[in-house]
């Protein structure tokens, strides 16, 4: 991934002073250890904080090895002031563990007591007004703390790369899909730089790459990809030109910012003019870590965004588009198991899924907008998709999203999707949720959700959950079992 931070972890482990210095120092050697066996890089710092003049040591060791994701150790109760200081000075994420006592014959001169220390330290952190990533049972061996850091590797990506994120839009955001326009405020109160184009930015730099000595090289490029499903070749050049267009777009607006997103107003005035639909340069981008959201869908851009953050692999931004029928349903009943058939959707979008994602993929044509633009005709301006079915696997569906009163919400459901054949078009597959249709009723309409939805290939809702809680956000949504109700559902029906 090109376009997501580089994580550096660093671990310091703190001691109250009236506790033994060795216990923290021995524990946390034991953790870096632990770490390395699981394929975890890791700082040790090897100052031990019991106040404040060693929380300010701690720090400067922190900065000059570049850390930027900090793990606070409780080898032992811990000194609740200066370690909750020690997070609170550190520019990054930061999170906090503790040890459990390892041998019932330890209990006496090695007993460290950090499970205690733990509730002084979230109390501290509360004065603090911290919100740092605290494992759901923060106590625990090596082992088990290791791959506490392991997870807290993935949120700090997250929350690095939003603190550093550009979205760039391009094109009002379409009154048909009004869903997807939402007040943007909160966006920058999580640190997040927004530059909005007209798409006339766009015409005119995509002009500007009119006859780039690079376009040829691109080309070859996505004929490589394309392989034998490059059914329109006559329309890659146009499609290399706009990929430029939008990276070295990127590459001069940058500013201040580190990582960027897209979201474009992608039709139906866009073929008429560029000739072409962008949904192959979509996909491409959202491979190496760009994604491009259609529709001006800028928190459908930030919302691939965290997932690609948190996977460290490319997203997808679908439609919770339609229903499966009973006889696809009635025909895969091996395959589909003990889901409902109210638990099963198809995820569709016009063709921007990477075709790593894909089980099969092929340059075509976009057919809704055919049947609009080109009624009768062969395909000239709708060509440009990736079309093909999803690859089945594990999945997280999720979306953040402002309301009205520009508040952020979210929602989160842990699926997959089925290895069914959908017998349709675009880039689509049969998605599979438990209870499906509950959480379509009482979060995504109940709540005002748009018809967006991210995709992380891999059950990633933990990792999202934690990030989402870091960032302040405290409605977040899931498919909730068939024994507990929503707020509002009918328990009567």
């Amino acid at each position: 991934m090109l376009n997501v931070p580089k994580v550096k972890l660093g671990i310091v482990a703190v001691s109250r002073d009236c506790f033994p210095i060795v216990l923290s120092e021995t524990r946390r050697a034991a953790v870096v250890a632990a770490c390395a066996s699981q394929k975890i890089e890791i700082v040790e710092i090897k100052t031990t904080v019991e106040n404040e003049k060693d929380a300010l040591l701690a720090l400067e060791a922190l900065k000059l090895a570049g850390v930027n994701a900090l793990v606070v150790y409780l080898g032992n109760f811990g000194p609740e002031g200066p370690e909750t200081l020690l997070a609170q000075k550190f520019d990054g994420p930061a999170m906090f563990a503790a040890a459990a006592e390892e041998s019932k014959d330890s209990l006496m001169d090695g007993r460290g007591d950090a499970y205690c220390g733990m509730l002084n330290a979230s109390y501290n952190l509360s004065l603090r007004n911290l919100t740092p990533y605290i494992p759901e049972y923060p106590v625990g061996t090596a082992q088990e703390v290791a791959a506490f850091i392991a997870d807290f590797e993935n949120i700090a990506r997250v929350i690095l790369g939003l603190k550093k994120l550009k979205v760039f839009s391009f094109g009002p955001r379409p009154q048909d899909f009004l869903a997807c326009n939402a007040p943007i405020k909160p966006l920058y109160d999580l640190g997040i730089e927004i530059m909005e184009n007209s798409e006339l930015d766009m015409y005119a730099a995509f002009n500007d790459h009119a006859n780039d000595p690079r376009i040829a090289g691109i080309v070859s490029e996505m004929a490589a990809e394309l392989g034998e499903g490059n059914g329109y070749p006559g329309i890659l050049p146009k499609l290399a030109q706009y990929e430029l267009t939008l990276l070295d777009w990127m590459e001069s607006n940058l500013g201040a910012s580190e990582y960027a997103v897209f979201a474009n107003k992608c039709w139906p005035a866009f073929e008429k003019e560029f000739g072409f639909v962008p949904c192959y340069v979509n996909s491409r981008l959202a491979a190496r870590g760009i994604p491009v959201a259609c529709e001006t869908d800028i928190y459908g851009a930030v919302t691939e965004y965290m997932i690609t953050c948190a996977t460290n692999f490319p997203a997808t931004l679908l439609d919770i588009n339609n229903t499966v029928p009973k006889d696809m349903y009635d025909a895969n009943k091996n395959i589909i198991g003990d889901y409902k058939l109210d638990d099963l959707f198809m995820g569709f979008h016009c063709g921007n899924t990477a075709k790593v994602l894909m089980k099969n993929a092929a340059m075509k044509y976009q057919l809704i907008m055919h049947r609009l633009m080109e009624p009768g005709k062969q395909p000239d301006i709708t060509r440009g998709t990736l079309e093909g079915t999803i690859k089945p696997g594990d999945i997280t569906l999720f979306r953040l999203q402002s309301t009205a009163d520009a508040k952020l919400r979210s929602y989160i459901a842990e699926g997959e999707i089925m290895d069914v054949d959908p017998n349709s078009f675009g880039a689509i597959a049969v998605f599979a949720i438990d209870e499906m249709a509950r959480f379509y009723r009482h979060i995504l309409i109940a709540k005002r959700y748009p018809h967006h939805a991210g995709v992380a290939f891999g059950h990633a809702g933990k990792v999202l959950f934690a990030a989402l809680t870091m960032l302040g956000v405290n409605d977040i949504g899931f498919n909730q079992p068939a024994s507990m109700l929503y707020k509002h559902e009918n328990p009567f029906k």
